[in-house]
């Protein structure tokens, strides 16, 4: 797996690396000292193998931090964030000042507690543990899609990884260490922070697991080093980089190097030193500067480990410039996010056809309709399922499987992984050049949510394809049936929810997700079908504004009946009932409240009705639905758990009719005395 563009440094004189390796342990201290607040000990026992990772195998240019093909380093084990920034300041980084360092953990500062994406240097954002190790799963995978595209004259690079012992014992390593394996994911390499020690103490309160072992049973390689022996490290390094497999890189460390008292204890490992402690590693590691202080010559040994990426870098430039305009320009347009003009088209014509001839199918069908149209024109397109491909309909038939041995597939096949498919579709988001979408049950981003919440924090363009919506599913059960989770989605900041009502609602709610570069969208459908609540083709997305008028009442509009998804054709019929007994209702359907709440005052009111009578209608919990309710409207729908049964069977018996809705409607306006 030796790049064709081998371009890596060479070894450090042993001066140069111990004065980088002492600078970062200094400024470690330091930083957390001056914040009061830290965790000093991982990048105190890690300074050195990052150096050496940094000088010989890393392959990156601080002067084009975004260089396509430049190697992916992802700190999983991100309360270990001084160690990155240290590295970021000494290499030359734009912005990474001594005075960011100085404000660590500050408010407003480009050095918060853990390292957040959007900074130069920064991949990823990190911190819950084991997600980005996820991430970086995700990235390599990106990386060989890539590859059997473009060829290795654009894209030949790698993903190195410092994982902790926290990061190792979450279980979605465990999920995502497995997909690595089977996919044989050679450039992706992983070094292991094995200072066997936790907040609580030493790991073997805890664990007793054979870490190498369970690694190579997943099919990865294997190589052990004195994570303090610069040789030692340099040759795992080596030996994982020439490795077809993945490799872990077990770095025996002493978390807080250095310290007199505290090295290899807990008391280093989440609160800062103390001035005695600090004076004595200040000794023990022979750096007798004040603090934050880098003598000339340490700066410059770190600006000219940072200065060695720029001949690769420039060479890269050169291949794609010299490189076909068509396979330029395709690989610009990929890796800038930029959506082919050809989409819109697709789309538009797809909702004519479904005009013509309204079919009833249940919104997951619907999507897999979408995505017929979409694969062909949208090449950038990465799909995948959680073994529940063909029934969160996922995947059409022009689609080849991604595979060990063939990474030019547009479909992975992720097992019951749904941990790691959140978290690696993040990582090939984060890495560019594909927009990945994924499915799996709604009742199953219980699994997903960190990994949702993560792309929502970073602005992500990743889509969530969530079946099975609602009680509606039936027979499976309340343990199937997400009566909560549209509510806990809604919950995250910056995540747009779309519940299509039909199947030309779903394919507006797919161009809205791919249209969307900052943040993810998660699809929630249904298993049953749903018949066609719009049967006239107009060129305009409807349910871009979030919420719109559907149906408007016949005469007068006295109650304003407001819906999702399958209960949409609920309010249809309970808005006729409504009329026989004279009453005006107007039916809105409201795809996705966060666009509809972005819309403006004036917008809002002229679709709910300033003076109707509201009523919400969705079979989940009320929350929260509350500002579209008013003061003295109400909502039908689930109370509590759902059962097992006839999907038509338990809408009846959990009150989710048309009658019920009419109902309460009239009771609404009886109690406003009308």
């Amino acid at each position: 797996m030796t790049s064709k563009h081998p371009a890596r440094g060479a070894a450090l004189s042993p001066g140069d690396h111990k004065s980088l390796a002492s600078a970062i342990r200094a400024l470690a201290m330091d930083a957390v000292e001056a914040a009061a607040s830290g965790h000093p000990g991982m990048p105190m026992g890690m300074a050195d193998a990052a150096v050496v990772l940094f000088s010989e195998q890393l392959r990156f240019d601080p002067r084009h931090p975004d260089w396509p093909d430049r190697d992916r380093f992802v700190l999983s084990a991100g309360h270990g964030s001084m160690l990155l920034y240290a590295l970021l300041h000494l290499t030359g980084y734009p912005g990474m000042s001594i005075e960011q360092l100085k404000n660590f953990r500050q408010l407003g500062s480009r050095t918060p507690g853990h390292p957040e994406h959007g900074e130069p240097g920064v991949e990823t954002t990190t911190g819950p543990l084991g997600q980005g190790f996820g991430n970086a799963v995700g990235m390599a995978i990106a990386e060989r899609h890539l590859n059997a595209r473009f060829g290795d004259d654009l894209v030949d690079h790698r993903t190195w990884v410092i994982a902790g012992d926290g990061c190792l014992m979450e279980g979605i390593s465990h999920e995502a260490a497995s997909l690595a394996g089977h996919l044989g994911l050679g450039r992706l390499n992983v070094l292991w922070d094995d200072n066997r020690i936790s907040i609580d103490g030493p790991t073997d309160l805890t664990v007793s697991d054979d870490v190498p072992a369970r690694f190579r049973s997943y099919g990865w390689h294997v190589v052990a080093c004195d994570g303090h022996d610069p040789r030692s490290v340099s040759s795992a390094l080596a030996e994982a980089a020439a490795d077809p497999r993945p490799t872990l890189v077990a770095c025996r460390t002493t978390i807080g190097f250095g310290a007199p008292t505290k090295a290899g204890t807990a008391g280093s490992h989440g609160a800062p030193l103390g001035a005695t402690e600090i004076a004595g590693t200040r000794a023990a590691i022979d750096w007798p500067h004040a603090p934050f202080e880098i003598p000339a010559g340490v700066r410059a040994a770190g600006l000219k480990l940072g200065g060695r990426g720029a001949d690769a870098q420039e060479s890269w430039l050169g291949r794609l410039e010299a490189a076909t305009p068509a396979l330029r320009a395709e690989f610009e347009r990929v890796m800038a996010g930029r959506l082919p003009e050809a989409l819109s088209d697709a789309i538009h014509a797809l909702k004519a056809t479904l005009a013509s001839d309204p079919p009833k199918l249940a919104s997951r069908v619907s999507s897999q309709k979408v995505i017929e149209a979409l694969a062909p024109v949208m090449p950038e397109l990465l799909g995948g399922s959680a073994d529940l491909s063909g029934s969160n309909n996922t995947k059409v038939k022009t689609q080849r499987v991604l595979t060990r041995d063939d990474a030019g597939g547009s479909y992975l096949h992720y097992g019951v992984r749904e941990h790691a498919m959140a978290a690696a579709m993040n990582g090939m988001a984060l890495h560019g050049g594909v927009v990945p979408y994924g499915g799996t049950f709604l009742v199953f981003t219980d699994y997903c949510r960190p990994a949702i919440r993560l792309a929502a924090l970073m602005g992500l363009r990743v889509v969530f394809v969530m079946t099975h919506d609602s009680i509606g599913l039936g027979e499976d059960g309340p343990t199937h049936q997400p009566v909560e989770h549209l509510a806990a989605l809604r919950c995250i900041p910056n995540l747009h929810v779309h519940r299509p009502a039909d199947a030309i609602e779903t394919a507006e709610c797919w161009q809205l997700a791919l249209e969307r570069a900052d943040g993810p969208s998660v699809l929630a459908l249904s298993r049953q079908g749903l018949p066609a609540v719009r049967t006239t083709h107009s060129g305009e997305n409807r349910a871009r504004r979030g919420g719109y008028l559907l149906a408007e009442a016949d005469g007068e509009r006295q109650v304003t009946l407001i819906a999702t998804g399958s209960e949409v054709d609920i309010a249809r019929k309970a808005r006729q009932l409504l009329a026989a007994k004279g009453i005006g209702a107007a039916v809105v359907s409201m795809p996705c409240r966060e666009l509809f709440a972005a819309q403006d005052a004036g917008y809002r009111a002229q679709v709910l009705g300033a003076d109707a009578v509201r009523i919400v209608v969705e079979a989940g919990v009320r929350m929260p639905w509350e500002a579209e309710i008013g003061p003295d409207g109400d909502f039908v729908g689930m109370t509590g758990f759902g059962a097992s049964g006839p999907a038509d069977e338990l809408y009846r018996h959990f009150g989710i009719t048309p009658e019920a809705v009419a109902d309460a409607a009239r009771r609404r306006l009886a109690a406003r005395g009308r």
